[in-house]
């Protein structure tokens, strides 16, 4: 196993392991390049992902391996890791939520092979208020991925005729999804 490598990310400082893992072996890309990714589209990625509870879905052993998601913020986190409390119904108990508000915190997420970010439709201070509508759009055995595309694009065209912001985004693994705010 190799070491872990230690880097500086906006001052805080975060080890960085298996870095040569292949996440996804058809195209061949480590954790190396999902964490340069990440990095990559932040300036896009962070305002959407900022102040809002966050599920991890982690793929320890890539795309093709087992995935679980991950609700509670690991333990183990930084000290300056954000959480945000989310109170369960279901387990009659607050759960601690990541919050990923910067790049260090995405890196982070990053690095525990955090493929997909599931983040709640409502910020920290307001989870009884939604600032987020999403229309998750599958296809099925009578309607294809291009039927659901043409339907996120008309609900694109409604909601700009609304003057609210709108904009398609890949749900997954199969799908379209129009989110609105």
């Amino acid at each position: 196993m190799a070491a872990a490598t230690v880097v500086n990310v906006e001052g805080r400082e975060l080890k960085l392991s298996n870095l040569d893992k292949i996440l996804y072996p058809e195209a061949g890309f480590t954790k190396r390049d999902v964490i340069d990714y990440y990095t990559q589209v932040a300036p896009v990625l962070l305002p959407h992902l900022r102040n809002r509870p966050l599920t991890l879905k982690r793929y320890p052993n890539g795309v093709n391996g087992e995935f679980f998601y991950e609700k509670q913020c690991p333990k183990f986190r930084p000290s300056w890791m954000r959480t945000i409390p989310v109170w369960s119904e279901r387990q009659k108990k607050m759960i601690e939520f990541c919050s990923v508000d910067d790049l260090a915190s995405l890196v982070w997420t990053a690095n525990l092979a955090d493929l997909e970010l599931h983040t709640s439709l409502s910020v920290g201070e307001h989870l009884e208020r939604p600032t987020a509508v999403a229309f998750d759009l599958d296809p099925g055995p009578s309607t294809s991925i291009v039927e659901c595309c043409e339907v996120a694009l008309g609900l694109l065209k409604m909601f700009e005729e609304l003057d609210l912001e709108a904009y398609p985004r890949p749900p997954g693994r199969r799908g379209c999804r129009c989110t609105c705010r």
